[in-house]
């Protein structure tokens, strides 16, 4: 069954989306993974479905690249939120996921900012494998007596971020070396996504993701409001920074009065297609 797509990126972060609103679309994970191979798919690092929602405007579902089903996605509900502005012609939209709901809206330059909740920072939201300051969490990375890397925060952003802060970007070989070996460390029950951040300013932090399921991906957007949380947790940021990822630059505010955290990015549509499934 052919299937009509959308191509569209959040700040280098790619994904197919496919409209399910009145057909269903339940790929298996081997379809899905087919998809989103770079060489003999249509390459993505996630495939988006838009579902109904007896709550929301519609229901965002997630997969990624390795076939595997996810709770959310910061970039694509930019994404997302766009279509859903651009064919509602609403001011703002309530998109719902496995990780909850969220709502978009239009920002200037053709941005969205996406309402993505508060942070969940107890140990059992993120989830840990047991109770410990979410701060700065018991993990390391090298020798016990030298560690490379050690004590990173853990935040819930709808799925689980441990974030590392180091004084300088690391290169693609170290954040793809520790990324694999952290994603599936038993301290993280669920998996978890791996950011590496180094604070250059107060009100700045340049941001690299190994992403759970998809690998090194050139923005995270939820990895970018987990490491702005994080940041400021430890006093390093205040509560609003520009994330600098390698795809481009979100805008992160974690709101004093609601808790919640705001992202501010673009939305890039790069072509239509139809999947043939």
């Amino acid at each position: 069954m052919a299937r009509p797509f959308v191509k569209m990126n959040g700040a280098g972060n790619d994904f197919v989306v496919v409209n399910a609103l009145e057909t269903p679309f339940a790929p298996t994970a081997d379809q899905a993974r087919a998809i989103a191979d770079r060489q003999t798919g249509e390459g993505c690092d996630q495939l988006i479905a838009l579902e109904p929602s007896k709550t929301a405007d519609a229901f965002m579902r997630v997969w990624n690249a390795d076939g595997g089903a996810v709770e959310t996605c910061g970039n694509a509900l930019r994404c997302v939120g766009w279509m859903l502005l651009q064919s509602s012609g609403k001011e703002q939209v309530t998109i719902d996921t496995l990780g909850g709901p969220t709502t978009a809206r239009r920002a200037p330059d053709g941005r969205i900012t996406v309402d993505m909740g508060a942070p969940r920072l107890n140990w059992d939201q993120i989830p840990l494998d047991e109770a410990m300051d979410t701060r700065g969490i018991e993990l390391q990375v090298g020798p016990i007596d030298a560690p490379v890397l050690h004590t990173p925060a853990a935040v819930s952003m709808g799925n689980p971020h441990v974030v590392f802060f180091m004084d300088h970007a690391p290169n693609d070989g170290f954040v793809t070396g520790v990324g694999s070996l952290i994603e599936h460390h038993p301290r993280f029950p669920e998996g978890v996504n791996v950011g590496f951040a180094h604070v250059v300013a107060p009100d700045r932090i340049r941001l690299r993701v190994w992403e759970r399921g998809a690998g090194l991906t050139r923005a995270c957007g939820t990895g970018a409001c987990a490491a702005l949380v994080a940041a400021a947790r430890r006093g390093l940021t205040g509560r609003a920074a520009t994330v600098e990822v390698d795809g481009g630059e979100l805008r992160i505010e974690w709101d004093e009065a609601t808790d919640h955290v705001f992202m501010t990015g673009p939305v890039e549509v790069e072509r239509t297609g139809t999947l043939a499934l």
